[in-house]
């Protein structure tokens, strides 16, 4: 205790055992499972719309006392080096490094509060921050209400928590519930591939109109959805954002905390397979989005993907609205005489059937790249159907899409053009990644030749041998080079040479190292280079040495800084307290795993 005597101490009572609700609450705690991923290996820094005030409510169930300052902590971030004055750190443990040694560098920094568990007080002690202790039970005691006369108006604050994934989870609960306007819209995403691109698009869609928050990035987990709650304010009406799941369960509980009243399943495919078992199974974890919605009365309303039959079946799950878009004149809203014009993008005529059933038609050229890319359009379109909003608006946030979404296409080395879409992997998504190598060959009328490099494709299970083997089959068909990266790219590789490839336009590399070295020797002027594959074998560097280096990190755009404050109220209405409300935390827990990066 020695060391700790220059902290301010505070034990506040009512740890993680209530519910929280505007209307309604979460009953009972979450559970505390094991983490699925290291989110923060693109170290996640996201603006946030929290409060002093507003952290103090969410992790101690009281309202602030009047000598604590309303100031904002205008940012959230993992990593002790993205900290800036008046930041939030939350220290995670990783599964190379534990983010409570940093919490000293990030007091330093200027960190307006921290988030850490008990083992963290060794690391406060040389700090003159604030200490609100947060793990005790029963019955308030050691001064547990006392006024913080400490709590200064500069300085921080330092939540100790029994889990700091718990406690972000009810920070960002807390935000969405009580730190919004009643009518906030939440449209949930989700589905094996896709679910970025249609988050972003549809973001674009409903910016029409609505000011939109989207969720950043890849902050679609456990850890990550709270981190973009965090980002709401009382001036959005329309939230869009991104659900993953690594198990059954994990988007029934981000739905908990988001509460969306639109769900958008795009496809169900065998990502995650070797965790859940059954391409069903995955069904059924994505269906959660779906069984989560309101009634129809109520405003809910699932978007589904009429041309995926388990999607197309999540509609008996809900008594939401049920809204299908496809390619199939079946569907609600659906597109024909679809065109891929290269780099200019695509080209289609989309066909709405309306409730009176007038079938309103729409000639659309967009600039997203390849055919694939009009399940995209539609899904986005749907969004914006179902929020009301007039063809007029709809076209026109699809034909302002924030760049090429994901995809990047940028120049390369020896006067090649690279496509990046090194981000995830899976059968789906690598044959669709083949196809648009081959329509921007044709269609963009390339000089060069169709170079795919291809790597690894984690979590198929019982599929990963039939997996591999449909990309090779299908690159045989597509490339003129082929290079694969890792053991499972040599079942890719096999299986284009069985496929008809000739074995002198095959290389396989066991590394990225060597993968690198190959193209750089074989690439060509006007050549299209193809980089797809999971990280794990390295895919993303293959990318960082064939084009000039980009930025690393998951920060909030440019564009997405500029809509949050054009819809931003003032600061004193975003921060307000909630007089006489003292609602218990929510105890809402997940741990996810960070990696060395990201947890600094």
């Amino acid at each position: 205790m020695t060391g700790r005597r220059r902290l301010a101490q505070l034990f506040v009572a009512a740890a993680f055992e209530g519910g929280m609700g505007r209307e309604d609450s979460i009953s009972g705690p979450f559970p505390i499972r094991a983490g699925k991923r290291d989110l923060a290996e693109d170290r996640p820094n996201v603006e946030t719309f929290i409060t002093q005030h507003t952290l103090w409510q969410a992790l101690t169930g009281r309202v602030p006392p009047p000598t604590l300052s309303p100031r904002p902590l205008r940012r959230a971030v993992l990593d002790s080096r993205d900290v800036e004055p008046g930041a939030l750190f939350i220290a995670v443990s990783g599964s190379r490094t534990d983010g409570h040694a940093y919490i000293g560098q990030a007091v330093a920094g200027g960190a307006g509060a921290v988030i850490c568990e008990e083992r963290g007080l060794a690391f406060l002690a040389d700090t003159d921050a604030l200490v609100v202790d947060c793990c005790e039970r029963g019955p308030a005691r050691n001064g547990a209400g006392r006024s913080p006369s400490v709590a200064r108006q500069r300085g921080c604050i330092a939540y100790v928590v029994p889990d700091s994934n718990a406690a972000l989870q009810a920070a960002g609960v807390f935000q969405r519930l009580h730190r919004t306007r009643a009518e906030l819209r939440v449209t949930g995403v989700t589905g094996s591939i896709g679910k970025t691109s249609t988050k972003e698009l549809a973001a674009a869609v409903l910016s029409q109109r609505f000011c939109t928050h989207r969720s950043s990035g890849n902050l679609n987990s456990e850890q990550g959805l709270p981190l973009a709650l965090l980002g709401l304010h009382t001036g959005h009406e329309r939230a869009v954002l991104e659900m993953g799941m690594y198990d059954l369960g994990e988007i029934r509980l981000l739905c908990d905390l988001a509460r969306p009243e639109i769900g958008l399943v795009t496809n169900v495919g065998p990502s995650h397979l070797e965790r859940l078992g059954t391409v069903d199974r995955i069904a059924q974890a994505k269906a959660e989005l779906i069984e989560a919605l309101p009634g129809a009365s109520c405003g809910g309303a699932a978007i589904l993907n009429w041309d995926d039959a388990r999607v197309r079946a999540m509609a008996t799950r809900t008594d939401a609205r049920p809204f299908f878009y496809g390619l199939s004149a079946e569907a609600d809203l659906w597109a024909d005489e679809v065109e891929g014009l290269g780099m200019e993008g695509i080209r289609f005529r989309l066909h709405h059937r309306q409730e009176d059933g007038a079938v309103h038609r729409e000639r659309v050229r967009l600039p997203l790249l390849g055919k694939h890319s009009v399940q995209t359009a539609l899904a986005a379109a749907a969004v914006g159907v179902v929020n009301g909003l007039t063809w007029a608006e709809i076209v026109a946030g699809l034909q302002n899409a924030p760049g090429q979404l994901r995809l990047v296409v940028t120049p390369g080395i020896n006067g090649a053009m690279v496509i990046d879409d090194t981000y995830n992997a899976s059968p789906e998504s690598t044959l669709a990644a083949l196809n648009l190598l081959d329509d921007l060959g044709q269609e963009g009328g390339a000089a060069g030749r169709r170079i795919a490099v291809l790597g690894d494709m984690r979590e198929l299970g019982s599929f990963t041998a039939e997996g591999h083997k449909q990309v090779g089959n299908h690159a045989a068909s597509v490339a003129d080079l082929l290079v694969t990266v890792g053991e499972l790219g040599r079942i890719i590789s096999d299986a284009a040479r069985k496929a008809g490839l000739p074995a002198q336009a095959i290389h396989a590399a066991g590394n990225f190292e060597t993968a690198v070295q190959i193209v750089k020797k074989v690439t060509q002027p006007g050549d299209l280079v193809l980089v797809k594959g999971s990280r794990a074998v390295g895919m993303d560097r293959i990318v960082s040495e064939l084009v000039p280096p980009r930025r690393a990190r998951t920060k909030t755009t440019a564009q997405t800084l500029a809509q949050s404050r054009e819809c931003t109220r003032p600061q004193e209405e975003r921060g307000r307290a909630a007089a006489g409300f003292a609602p218990k935390r929510a105890a809402v827990a997940a741990t996810e795993s960070g990696d060395e990066e990201a947890n600094r």
